[in-house]
């Protein structure tokens, strides 16, 4: 039987392209502003299932190290679960985030080369006024806040778009930015950063 899933709700993500992500708009083929692409991502499920286990409410976290142009593959990618989410709900989520039920994270399947496992620690998500605050504990300690337009009180933002992560894109920029962990030790203050409402699914 097919494996169905779902995912609402929303991501905040850090990378290390000096200005913003040349990749929202290239879908991947232009290369980073750095050569290589850091990057990790809080996200917050608001709704979601995989199969009959029900996600609302977890929190999950992402590391992907891109050696180059994004399309081209060969990443290195981790993942980070909620330690409140139950044995059943990590296996789901694996199975998401490797792209292995299809879907909306398919592409992972076919782009990450070096899968460095799942490991379950304290993750919170939170929202303060406009800004994004994330912890992973040991890992991640982040604040995303967004690019203000011209107009009081409105964002800049990308629109329409084929972006996989979503077709709307809140331009942002790391407050503060730090990734310890898996031999890594980033700081991506001050660099590109995007917040996005998913809705996923196979």
């Amino acid at each position: 039987m097919r494996e169905t899933w779902k995912l609402k709700g929303e991501l905040a993500l850090s990378c290390s392209c000096t200005v913003f992500c040349p990749c929202v708009l290239s879908l991947g083929d232009h290369p980073p502003t750095e050569e290589r692409c850091q990057t990790w991502a809080g996200i917050r499920i608001d709704q979601g299932h995989f199969d009959d286990v029900d996600l609302a409410g977890v929190k999950v976290g992402l590391m992907m190290d891109l050696p180059g142009i994004m399309s081209r593959g060969n990443w290195t990618a981790a993942l980070f679960v909620d330690e409140k989410a139950s044995a059943q709900a990590v296996k789901g989520l694996t199975r998401i985030f490797t792209g292995r039920v299809g879907g909306t994270t398919h592409l992972l399947s076919i782009l990450v080369g070096s899968f460095l496992g799942v490991r379950q620690v304290p993750i919170s998500y939170e929202t303060k006024d406009d800004k994004r605050i994330i912890k992973i504990k040991d890992y991640v300690d982040g604040v995303i806040a967004p690019v203000r337009g011209k107009d009081n009180g409105q964002n800049v933002m990308v629109r329409n778009s084929e972006y996989w992560i979503a077709p709307d894109v809140i331009v942002s920029r790391a407050e503060r930015s730090r990734f310890r962990g898996y031999g890594r030790n980033w700081k991506l203050d001050g660099r590109s950063a995007e917040i996005c409402q998913l809705d996923w699914g196979n």
